[in-house]
């Protein structure tokens, strides 16, 4: 490796990927944020951090997990201003991320958590055609519902640059799925307005503007990548689109509930101190 930490040789580079790749799952496993990954993957080279992020998730699938959709990181500046970095990125949606049935959202799953509202689509159609634009994404919509996505980072004190966040598989943690739904010509999502509150006080606000411009632009640049990384969006999947306003903490007790015009709103209240020591 080179004294920035960006690995040359191909036997560097797989060692690289299996270092980060234990340092994070090491991380989940034991409950302890880790050291960035930087120092072994670089800063630049972000298809080497998307190859620790498919062996991680290639891991947890391996274990029984199943993929359910992809979320798009970043896609805010006031949350790439929050965190220090400055383009989208994306991650995998597992099944057992889905916690919208759960009384609690289990705190003892998470290390760091913050919490962000955003528009999720769910897919009616295969997304891996050689032409895309924001049309055919918009009919490949089945429908859209209001989401909260709890980010996490396995990283200590979110210290991270893109590749950290990237191999982190995107700093994904959990995800909560409102009820109402609208299909994709029954509303404009960039106009969409959203309030987000943190035990009844107003704690991030935001529009649709502010995910790239339009949520369905983010899907766009999703589709496009995703399927130019030879693994594209599929019907059934769920897209959450990026956030609508600033992250939010979310400790153990709290209650956040997030409201968006057109959309309604979604609730989730984390589970107590108590929980997450016995979680």
């Amino acid at each position: 490796m080179t004294d920035i930490g960006e690995p040359t040789a191909a036997a560097d580079r797989e060692a690289a990927v299996a270092e980060a790749a234990a340092r994070l799952v090491g991380a989940a496993r034991d409950g302890k944020p880790c050291a960035p990954v930087r120092d072994l993957l670089g800063t630049t080279d972000i298809g080497l951090a998307y190859a620790v992020q498919q062996r991680v998730i290639g891991d947890r699938i391996a274990a029984g997990a199943r993929v359910v959709g992809r979320k798009i990181g970043l896609t805010s500046a006031s949350v790439q201003r929050q965190v220090g970095v400055d383009r989208p990125d994306f991650g995998v949606l597992l099944d057992d991320m889905d916690v919208t049935g759960l009384p609690a959202v289990p705190s003892g799953r998470l290390l760091q958590p913050r919490v962000e509202a955003e528009i999720a689509f769910v897919l009616a159609s295969d997304l891996d055609d050689d032409d895309l634009g924001i049309e055919r994404v918009r009919a490949a919509v089945g429908h859209a519902v209001a989401a909260l996505e709890i980010v996490d980072s396995r990283v200590a004190d979110w210290d991270i640059a893109i590749t950290d966040t990237v191999a982190d598989n995107a700093s994904s943690g959990l995800f909560v799925l409102g009820r109402e739904r609208l299909g994709p010509t029954e509303f404009e999502p960039r106009d969409v307005t959203m309030r987000l509150y943190a035990d009844g006080v107003l704690a991030s606000e935001g529009n649709g503007a502010a995910c790239l411009g339009d949520p369905l632009a983010a899907l766009l640049w999703l589709a496009r990548t995703a399927r130019d990384f030879g693994d594209p969006l599929r019907a059934g999947q769920v897209v959450l689109s990026g956030a609508l306003g600033p992250l939010v903490p979310t400790p153990p007790g709290v209650t956040v509930r997030a409201e968006m015009s057109g959309l309604g709103s979604v609730t989730a209240t984390f589970s107590t101190k108590e929980a997450k020591e016995d979680g």
